[in-house]
């Protein structure tokens, strides 16, 4: 029992190591290529030297190691298998009867701690520096800001003493912001539906929205024509944009008050909730490129092809992200289930990977 439990903590070893060394490296090459693009975005500017592209490069870089988690820990995990595999020790462990989820184990708890720590540390503090460096990138590289609009458009709610608005538009322009086409739902201040207001658009400027050509339908009376309708609101730019703020600029722990507001202003959460859940199934996604990385090891060890397999495991685990994030893509603009988008494809390759490594080791 001493000698499995010490041959499992030289395997844990050997599995963080390469994993700190493949994290590095992976992060150093993409650092460098994110500077490359952020001087080529630059353009010679003057009041742009190459210490703050750096320090933007810097602010960018745990957005950049949450990206490349899952092949930092496919890559690690191929190479420690087959480094083992090569020198024969991995061979001699299953020949005293080491098995495949014995001489795994180190490495899921090595994959699972530093997810954990992802999520715990290294998002959250990731969200301060991406939030940084679009501040920069908008002072720096004339970014003008934006809203981002889902398929559902923006919805805003507002309330005053006696009413509240909801208020919709398929389009947003910045400067002043203008909404339209815009269709507001008016409610009394129990939630009774008293009526609608429709306008090609609505002007905010100086605390209220000026909606010209508007028609007020209200008490189930004929709709009216208004020329000029002023809605005097509490909202403004800057709360808004707040309001929209990109899910990679707020913390774990942050996002579920976060949602929580969006819900009560009416905006769309979609962004924000399958972020949330996306970081929890981050784990699932780690572990099944884990098991992997060992089921190749073991194809490795038993037909030879070595060159072959890690390219295959490579192609493999390439196609598990980029199928990750189509199906995301399905999520944000809520053609599938916030919870099916973020969940499916990590359950999916978690039952996959344990297949296959459950049929190499019986096999």
């Amino acid at each position: 029992m001493m000698e499995r439990w010490v041959l499992q903590r030289y395997f844990g070893r050997q599995y963080l190591l390469w994993f700190l060394v493949f994290l590095s490296s992976l992060s150093g090459i993409v650092f460098l290529f994110e500077v490359a693009e952020l001087m080529r975005r630059a353009g010679g500017r003057a009041d742009v030297g190459f210490d703050i592209i750096v320090e933007m490069g810097i602010y960018k870089l745990p957005e950049t190691i949450e990206r490349i988690l899952p092949f930092v820990v496919l890559f690690s995990g191929l190479f420690t298998f087959w480094r083992l595999t090569r020198s024969q020790e991995l061979i001699i462990a299953r020949s005293v009867g080491i098995s495949a989820w014995q001489f795994v184990r180190p490495a899921l708890l090595v994959t699972l701690v530093f997810a954990l720590v992802n999520i715990a540390i290294v998002n959250p503090v990731g969200a301060v520096m991406n939030a940084r460096y679009k501040a920069m990138e908008m002072h720096y590289l004339d970014r003008v800001p934006t809203l981002e609009l889902t398929g559902a458009g923006l919805w805003l709610r507002q309330r005053d003493a006696q009413k509240h608005y909801l208020l919709h538009a398929d389009h947003v322009e910045m400067d002043p912001l203008t909404l339209s086409p815009l269709m507001a739902f008016v409610y009394d201040e129990n939630d009774n539906y008293l009526g609608r207001i429709d306008a090609p658009q609505a002007v905010l400027q100086d605390g209220a929205w000026d909606v010209p050509n508007a028609w007020i339908n209200m008490d189930q009376q004929p709709a009216q024509h208004v020329d000029d309708w002023r809605l005097p609101t509490t909202l403004s730019l800057a709360k808004i944009q707040e309001s929209m703020a990109a899910p990679n600029t707020i913390s774990f722990w942050e996002l579920p008050r976060f949602i929580r507001a969006l819900k009560t202003i009416g905006l769309p959460q979609t962004r924000h909730q399958l972020a949330f859940q996306s970081l929890l199934s981050q784990p699932l996604l780690l572990c099944a490129m884990v098991f992997f990385a060992a089921s190749f090891a073991l194809r490795m060890n038993r037909r030879g092809g070595v060159t072959a397999m890690i390219i295959a495991g490579v192609l493999l685990g390439s196609f598990i992200y980029t199928l990750n994030n189509v199906v995301n893509a399905l999520g944000v603009n809520q053609t599938l289930p916030v919870i099916l988008a973020a969940w499916a494809i990590p359950a999916a390759a978690l039952a996959l990977s344990n297949a296959a490594l459950l049929h190499m080791e019986e096999g």
